[in-house]
């Protein structure tokens, strides 16, 4: 009876603190799809590649919270957080490695192949549409990329650190509270518990 108790307990207070969560989530989750291509930056800051390791982590917090379950790690949470903490300490290269990994173009002449094939060979009109559009977003995808490398290469190292630095500040990553964020993240509160009531 202890237990199921203990279990009702976690699963009220996780869905508690997703509830203080879920603004922040919606803007994060909508900013990760923009970076990852559904929008073309004009300009991506240092402050906004911090944005998009922050985001990342935001909607690693909402998965665990929430337990769903999953067999890839499709935000990398708890990467971002180590990255933030190392950036500030001058630690670009590993940062400027995730950035290439997440956001990388895909075989953009690939698709276009498939595109062709679909317009003048099956007659596809719904497929050639929706290769038009992945193709666009691995467009923005690569665009932001090099906007977002731009902006980091732009300055000298001890600049660019303040810089994120400073960025880090606005969305609460002083280095203390990363490392309180890390050891949260290993905490009963983020474990995976599924639970009708999370499902919801």
């Amino acid at each position: 009876m202890k237990e199921t108790m203990t279990a009702e307990g976690l699963i009220k207070q996780k869905l508690a603190a997703f509830e203080q969560l879920q603004a922040e989530f919606e803007e994060c989750f909508h900013f990760v799809q923009d970076v990852h291509g559904q929008q073309r930056f004009p300009t991506f800051s240092v402050a906004d590649s911090v944005h998009y390791l922050h985001a990342l982590w935001v909607c690693e917090c909402k998965d665990r919270l929430l337990s769903i379950f999953k067999n890839i790690s499709r935000y990398e949470g708890r990467r971002c957080l180590e990255l933030l903490l190392s950036w500030q300490d001058g630690d670009t290269a590993t940062v400027v490695d995730f950035l290439y990994r997440k956001l990388d173009m895909l075989p953009v002449a690939d698709i276009t192949r498939l595109l062709h094939q679909a317009l003048y060979h099956d007659n596809d009109k719904n497929l050639a549409r929706r290769l038009r559009h992945g193709r666009l977003v691995m467009l923005n995808r690569g665009t932001n990329l090099m906007h977002a490398l731009d902006a980091i290469f732009a300055v000298e190292e001890d600049l660019l650190v303040k810089e994120v630095q400073i960025a880090c500040v606005q969305y609460r990553h002083n280095p203390s509270q990363i490392e309180e964020q890390i050891a949260e993240m290993d905490t009963p509160l983020y474990s995976y518990v599924p639970h009708p009531s999370l499902a919801q």
